[in-house]
């Protein structure tokens, strides 16, 4: 596993933003871990984000693309952080788009924030973490709507590995369906690998009877 990826492993723990213990996902799924990307609360720690999703994002698309769209909410800043990381880490000028939940009609009208979106533009799409697609459903309209735009992909912070609308994972789904790379920081594998009864920040995070919880879970929810 890449340095960089056993680096964001720590850095959401000691963001709390990976956490373990009993959950409820939004679809109803009682889950031994949740990933909150709201712990993300200061400069230092967008700064530290956007250099990590610019490496992944480097790593699966290359440089070779016009605009990082993100969808509101969350991807507002992660879109910011993410071009800033671009930029001072690779000395690329990528702009920065994101979406209005509501249409503004005065001023700098629109649905969009940012750069605009037009003919020829390709287009990588980030996100926080994707479990059904839904967003993405949402996300493909606003950039057709706006010309010939060739949308490249999608980046997520976590690959949760779990089912999505079908047997397969989210990020797979989206991937057939729409036709988009997609690709993640880290994998959950990953996350597990590196935390396995190896001390993080002093402490054993994911002990015997947690990876257990975590195997179970996969059992019922994880992709066949």
């Amino acid at each position: 596993m890449e340095q960089y990826k056993q680096d964001f492993i720590e850095f959401m723990i000691e963001c709390q933003v990976l956490k373990f213990g009993d959950f409820v996902t939004k679809s109803g799924r009682k889950t031994p871990f949740f990933v909150n990307t709201g712990f993300y609360r200061t400069g230092g720690q967008l700064r530290c984000l956007g250099q990590f999703y610019a490496r992944a994002v480097e790593e699966a698309f290359g440089l070779n693309f016009d605009v990082l769209f993100g969808p509101a909410y969350k991807g507002i800043p992660l879109t910011v952080a993410t071009t800033m990381a671009i930029s001072e880490l690779y000395d690329r000028d990528i702009r920065y788009c994101s979406n209005r939940k509501e249409v503004k009609d005065h001023g700098d009208k629109g649905i969009l924030l940012g750069s605009p979106i037009g003919d020829g533009d390709r287009v990588v799409i980030i996100e926080d973490v994707t479990t059904a697609g839904t967003s993405i459903s949402e996300t493909l309209p606003i950039l057709k709507a706006q010309g010939e735009v060739d949308a490249l992909g999608l980046v997520v912070s976590v690959d949760r590995m779990e089912r999505g609308q079908g047997e397969k994972s989210a990020l797979t789904e989206i991937q057939e369906k729409y036709g988009l790379k997609t690709t993640a920081i880290v994998t959950m594998a990953e996350v597990v690998e590196h935390l396995y009864n190896r001390p993080c920040q002093g402490k054993i995070i994911i002990d015997d009877a947690l990876k257990e919880a975590i195997d179970t879970y996969y059992e019922q929810y994880g992709v066949r």
